[in-house]
């Protein structure tokens, strides 16, 4: 469970993840929904650190995270950057952890209670009729 704590500025807490983790992560949403854009500067560990009110090493094992997954660049005297490529890149692991997270384990489902995939492509299309989505 994720909570914000008024009087402790901007500090997130999510018991079972580590806050390196949580800052990396708040980095990529805002990446990929465009209020931080490529090839702009990204926060840096001092920013983050006195924000969030935690160690700025915690803040830099966040970013490095990052870096080392191509999302933020280095320059040198000028801080970090998003790099070109950075929201496509993002989109593509979500996508994957999507397919790992959930439709892999509703394929395996699927075959044991012996639906197509015809079957299933109907029942997703309805229950996205339902939930106001299009296609």
């Amino acid at each position: 469970m994720t909570q914000r704590n008024p009087e402790e500025g901007g500090v997130l807490v999510d018991e079972g993840r580590p806050l390196f983790v949580q800052i990396a992560e708040e980095i990529e949403g805002s990446v990929l929904d465009g209020s931080l854009q490529e090839e702009e500067r990204a926060p840096s560990t001092n920013e983050l650190a006195a924000f969030h009110r935690i160690n700025p090493a915690t803040a830099a094992k966040g970013i490095n995270l990052l870096v080392d997954r191509g999302i933020l660049v280095k320059r040198r005297g000028l801080g970090m950057f998003v790099a070109a490529g950075a929201a496509e890149r993002l989109r593509e692991e979500r996508r994957q952890q999507f397919a790992d997270h959930y439709l892999t384990p509703m394929l395996a489902e699927a075959r044991h209670i012996g639906l197509s995939v015809e079957n299933i492509i109907q029942l997703l299309r309805e229950r996205a009729q339902q939930s106001g989505i299009h296609e």
